[in-house]
């Protein structure tokens, strides 16, 4: 039978067949999958196949995992050198942003995109609690935006209280599968719920001790909003390291500095301190956000990758 993985608890996962029907599976021996060092060989949304055991427990084993379009992929918290994929085959991304409680920062905005690139996955950024914004901060939303939308990212303004913005959301999920992602605290959960009322997904207020999200969602999920339909909530990323982009490749996965590697002196240039850079010559005349420049080089140098 085939099926997709809608839920991994880790050793367990929830596979849903052709007819719907969901099936409690497990994975026969260990799989490798183009040698990446995974914590988790098998991610939501990946297309499976598998056998239902004959036991009489309703269970299943996978056997095969059929080839990925594309992957988020992140660095494990939990075992050095390794990877955790967050979520597999997918049509976009949605990254939640918050300006306040909590703040989401540029240099995770930013290392999200990079990804996004590298797999060839659409990225909209959705800032959410507008109802939290006075006019100031509605002025610096839309100048974030503003430059995201010159190089190609477009985004839009949603409020789960005020209901801002929800059918603009609605239209883009549709007919697509889309991981919702974000930090902790940001509010997937709660915008999940209005899209989808039945689900009654558990929130969680903002600490006011330190204004950061608290895990709500344990496990990456998908759900069926309608047959063709399916969003994909997963647990609230605080730190999202770069995985398999070398140095050299990096500044591939910025499009404003794509465009522009072939006017570079050197071919190798790093775009850091190499004479006749065209990169850096675009940061001093502000054709490239100085915001953007300071993520890649913080990535370029392997730094902290919370902020």
């Amino acid at each position: 039978m085939k099926g997709v993985v809608v839920k991994s608890t880790g050793s367990w996962y929830l596979v849903r067949d052709a007819e719907g029907k969901l099936h409690r599976a497990r994975l026969r021996g260990k799989f490798k999958i183009k040698g990446l060092k995974v914590s988790n060989p098998l991610a939501v949304g990946d297309r499976v196949e598998f056998d239902v055991e004959t036991t009489g427990e309703d269970t299943a084993v996978i056997h095969k995992i059929e080839n990925r379009e594309n992957y988020i992929i992140r660095q494990s918290t939990h075992k050095t050198a390794y990877s955790h994929i967050i979520a597999a085959n997918l049509d976009q991304a949605l990254l939640i942003v918050t300006l306040v409680s909590p703040r989401t920062s540029f240099g995770f905005i930013d290392r999200f995109l990079v990804t996004a690139e590298a797999y060839d996955i659409p990225t909209v950024l959705v800032f959410n609690k507008t109802d939290l914004y006075d006019e100031e901060m509605r002025d610096y939303q839309r100048q974030i935006s503003h430059m995201y939308q010159q190089i190609g990212y477009s985004s839009i303004t949603v409020s789960a209280k005020t209901n801002e913005g929800t059918e603009e959301m609605n239209s883009l999920l549709h007919g697509k599968t889309t991981l919702l992602s974000g930090h902790s605290g940001v509010g997937k959960s709660t915008l999940i719920n209005l899209i989808v009322p039945d689900l009654e997904l558990k929130t969680s207020e903002i600490s006011d001790f330190s204004d950061k999200g608290v895990h709500t969602t344990t496990f990456a999920e998908m759900f069926e909003i309608d047959n063709e339909t399916f969003i994909i909530d997963t647990p609230g990323i605080k730190e999202l390291g770069i995985v398999d982009i070398s140095k050299n490749q990096l500044g591939h996965y910025f499009p404003e500095m794509r465009e522009r590697m072939n006017q570079c002196r050197f071919n190798n240039c790093t775009h850091f301190n190499e004479p006749g850079c065209a990169i850096v010559d675009a940061v001093r005349h502000n054709e490239i956000s100085l915001t953007r420049y300071e993520s890649y080089l913080s990535m370029l140098m392997g730094d902290d990758n919370r902020k």
